[in-house]
């Protein structure tokens, strides 16, 4: 199956967005509270998205029964998965890697709300 892909326009506007969110917010709260806000401001900019959202899992085309919640899904062609962490764990960036393989989507954004300035907290994730 073909990867999905997303432009950099879309990228940097999820992430535009994302910095509009920790200019009000701050670091310091749990990842609901991100997301929810994350979720406001993607929809007062007019993208897109969808969060917690169910994905099947599947193994050598065969759909498992199981499956996993992805954080926020922009316009159906960018992951976005969101954290409230001290810093980046190499399982974050296995995750979204998995996701995006699972939802076929080439692109991907790791974004830590825990940061002084946000900039230090996004992570791009290409397959």
């Amino acid at each position: 199956m073909e990867l999905t892909v997303c432009s950099d326009e879309l990228i940097e506007k999820v992430i535009g967005a994302a910095i509009e969110v920790h200019r009000v917010l701050g670091p310091g709260l749990l990842e609901s509270i991100y997301e929810r806000a994350l979720m406001i401001e993607l929809a007062d900019r007019g993208i897109a998205a969808r969060h917690q959202v169910e994905v099947p899992a599947s193994y050598k085309g065969r759909d498992l029964g199981v499956g996993f919640r992805a954080d926020i899904i922009v316009e159906q062609s960018l992951i976005v998965e969101v954290k409230a962490c001290s810093e980046f764990e190499p399982i974050h960036v296995a995750q979204t890697m998995s996701y995006q393989n699972q939802l076929h989507f080439k692109r991907g954004l790791l974004i830590n709300f825990h940061c002084r300035l946000l900039r230090e907290g996004i992570k791009r994730i290409s397959i």
